[in-house]
């Protein structure tokens, strides 16, 4: 059965988008407003930052404009995200889109301003306001990288230009892309994105599985070479910035705006990579034990470790489940997480251009808003789980940080999300002593936590480095090097324990992460602090519950290396990724003995 078109599904089903706008026509009126707002502010301030009053005034007015801004830009980009095919959708984006572009040239003046001051009056500024010391610390390391105001004022001007090449890939995906059926076990079967990474690449069924990924992987072979031309076009932008700005490599670029040393991203990709490789060979060759297969294959690895426990549940039902996994983080917590299905927060509906994955939007002013294709698997409970944990964590820093201050690193972004999943597992875990559920709930754990965010998205990022290094070495991306790349990744991770299928390699087509920077990595990053955080909640209780909560409403005020600090791990040693990497070896000998006395017991 095909996916219906969004018209035709339950209206229960999809987010409420009112608390950002009633309608378009409102969107269109503020947008025109908030327009206006910007030109006036341009006139009010532009060549007059002089003294520090004016310039504090100066930064009130911003962060006004910045929260419109931010309510105009989520309300297109969620508009567009549950239908890329709607017209009225896409030309909103599009407005927005083009809009923005005269927006930041118009304020682009500030930052270049500020740093053409002299140090003591931003001191000055600094010293005279908590509200905005951040935001000053901020702009005073951008200082050997700032250019001329005229050109930072132009490249400012061409942000949606820049934008293009990650539209594009969605286009291109969710548009373009027609997956068709298959055939497999005597039926033909529908086949899309969603169905795909959602329910088929998962199936129990080998010859549904395979077949699946032979179709899904032919068909994306058609699209390697725009799909390379796109992604090329927007790493080279990057690469050209980086120069202009007088960086050594794209890597230090990027990673200069997530306030992360290089040490810090390369231990991370080049510890768990040879470290990790020898506990997953174990998990993929139990896998291949427990489902009776003659040979393990690449579209093989994210199967469940027993297809018997992977129950199906209403999304009523998974309230129930994240309503005691997460009852620990406290009341006020729990109030946001009963909002979010009382007053639909969550968008489950599966329909027909919708943006694929899971994400959660959390709009300064308003409520968040999560993205999820609901499958009815017992596994989207630890999607929700993860999803509601950036809801929970950009709630409270909203309430309690300014707007400049209450996103945090990408580094850290991934913590809070992934340690709800940990909560949830070790609810689950307390629940019963049942072998077999207990072996269902780690090898979730390990499939869904441990797999997507330790794995998946690590290999990814080793992939990533090596594309910016080959970058920096002057090469262009085509698909055939963007293939032997990833291909070489996943093969040094896996060694002989895993046939490395013709297909693999095109991997790298289907994830949107490679348009936001250096994001891969740092969901392994989020994933070593939130280990030991679930560790520390499980052994301590409301204590950890305590500093971590003040950690969440801290937002981005501080660097993520003082976030994590402030619960008592240190990111500037190895050791926190050698416990979580050991941590995750522990689940996987359980997952072995377990096998062994479910095994002996039959």
């Amino acid at each position: 059965m095909s996916l219906p078109l969004r018209k035709d599904v339950k209206i229960e089903e999809t987010w409420d988008l009112s608390p950002l706008f009633n309608r378009d026509d409102e969107f269109y009126d503020s947008l025109t407003q908030t327009i206006e707002a910007v030109r006036a502010f341009n006139a009010d301030y532009q060549g007059k930052l002089t003294d520090a009053a004016l310039i504090e005034q100066m930064l009130d007015a911003l962060a006004e404009i910045e929260i419109d801004l931010d309510r105009l830009g989520n309300y297109a980009s969620l508009s567009l995200s549950t239908d890329q095919s709607n017209p009225a959708a896409q030309k909103l984006y599009s407005k927005f889109d083009s809009s923005f572009g005269e927006i930041a040239s118009l304020l682009s003046f500030v930052d270049s301003e500020l740093l053409q001051l002299d140090d003591s009056l931003l001191q000055e500024v600094k010293d005279s306001t908590a509200e905005y010391q951040r935001y000053i610390e901020k702009v005073l390391k951008k200082k050997p990288y700032q250019l001329h105001p005229e050109v930072e004022k132009t490249l400012a001007a061409f942000s949606s230009t820049f934008n293009a090449p990650a539209n594009l890939y969605d286009t291109t995906k969710l548009l373009d892309i027609d997956i068709g059926t298959f055939e497999a076990d005597g039926r033909e079967i529908p086949l899309s994105y969603v169905s795909f990474e959602g329910e088929l690449e998962v199936d129990s069924n080998t010859e549904v599985r395979r077949n699946a990924f032979r179709k899904f992987s032919d068909t994306l072979k058609k699209y390697e070479n725009t799909t390379a031309k796109t992604y090329d076009m927007a790493i080279q932008q990057e690469k050209t910035e980086s120069k202009l700005r007088g960086f050594e490599s794209v890597i230090d670029f990027l990673l200069e705006r997530q306030e992360v040393s290089r040490d810090l991203y390369n231990r991370q990709i080049d510890l768990i990579t040879t470290e990790l490789a020898p506990h997953m060979r174990r998990y993929a060759k139990l896998l291949q034990r427990t489902n009776g297969l003659e040979e393990m294959k690449f579209e093989d690895l994210k199967i469940s470790l027993d297809e018997n426990y992977e129950p199906e549940i209403t999304v009523e039902e998974s309230r129930d489940y994240i309503r005691k996994g997460l009852s620990v983080m406290g009341e006020d917590y729990m109030n946001l997480v009963e909002a979010a299905y009382d007053n639909r927060y969550i968008d489950f509906a599966q329909n027909k251009g919708k943006s694929t994955g899971a994400f959660c939007a959390s709009p300064y002013a308003t409520n968040p808003f999560i993205l999820i294709s609901w499958t009815s698997k017992m596994t989207e409970v630890f999607v929700l789980a993860h999803e509601l944990g950036h809801a929970g964590h950009f709630n409270l820093a909203n309430k309690y940080q300014n707007v400049f201050d209450a996103e945090s690193s990408m580094y850290f972004v991934e913590a809070p999300s992934t340690a709800n999943e940990m909560l949830m597992a070790n609810y689950l875990l307390s629940e019963s002593n049942d072998p077999e559920f207990k072996r269902w709930v780690i090898s979730t754990i390990i499939s869904r936590t441990y797999y997507h965010n330790f794995v998946t998205h690590l290999l990814e990022a080793a992939y990533q480095r090596e594309v910016y290094n080959r970058v920096d070495n002057g090469e262009n991306m085509t698909a055939p090097v963007l293939n032997e790349i990833k291909k070489d990744v996943i093969s040094k991770f896996w060694g002989d324990t895993v046939e490395i299928t013709e297909g693999a390699e095109l991997t790298w087509m289907r994830q949107p992460h490679y348009y936001m920077g250096l994001y891969p990595y740092t969901y392994s990053a989020g994933l070593t602090i939130s280990t030991l955080m679930a560790k520390r909640i499980l052994e301590e209780g409301e204590p950890a519950v305590k500093e971590w909560i003040e950690v969440l409403k801290a937002g981005g005020s501080k660097p993520p290396v003082e976030l994590a600090q402030m619960v008592g791990i240190d990111l500037s040693t190895d050791q926190p990724l050698k416990e979580t990497i050991a941590y995750i070896g522990s689940l996987v000998d359980e997952l072995e003995k377990l096998t062994d006395e479910i095994d002996a017991a039959k």
